[in-house]
């Protein structure tokens, strides 16, 4: 499993750690309008999915909004971004922050893509900060498990990998 902390303090994860050569797993997560949503919704599209803990802090926020401004250059990718939010909150976030790019995704209910990533943290009931790139035969091509949850991923390397996707 991978060694996360957050705010300085180690976390459990919960699930199965994901590595790169992996099939992605499924999972079932809620869209803003409560409609559920599952990996095989962007079946044969390239996906870059970013788990994070809460749209409502700073280093959440930016990411999120890095990931909608870079979307258009990264062509036919889909941008996914799961956190534990309430689908209500996250749409008022993208509605107020103005993302049109990336969706959003509820894991809320039963952290069922939080566990098939290896990314629940037992303590908090959060997602931890994470970044997956899956391809469109649904091989992961790309994994980082951000090492202190409370920092910023590595965008230009997980930018990368999506763009080289196919």
């Amino acid at each position: 499993m991978a060694n996360v902390t957050f705010k300085g303090n180690a976390i459990t994860l919960l699930g199965n750690e994901v590595k790169v050569g992996d099939k992605a797993p499924n999972f079932t997560v809620l869209a803003n309008d409560l409609s559920e949503v599952t990996l095989e919704n962007t079946k044969g599209q390239v996906r870059l999915i970013s788990s994070v803990p809460s749209l409502d802090t700073g280093v959440c926020d930016a990411e999120t909004r890095r990931f909608n401004e870079e979307a258009n250059s990264l062509g036919n990718v889909k941008i996914l971004t799961v956190s534990v939010d309430l689908p209500f909150a996250q749409k008022r976030w993208c509605a107020a922050a103005g993302i049109e790019n990336v969706q959003t995704l509820s894991d809320h209910r039963d952290l069922s893509f939080g566990e098939a990533y290896g990314v629940a943290i037992q303590e908090l009931r959060l997602l931890t900060r994470a970044v997956f790139v899956v391809d469109s035969s649904d091989t992961v091509v790309y994994v980082e498990y951000v090492s202190e949850a409370t920092n910023h991923p590595n965008y230009e390397a997980a930018l990368d990998a999506a763009r080289n996707a196919k």
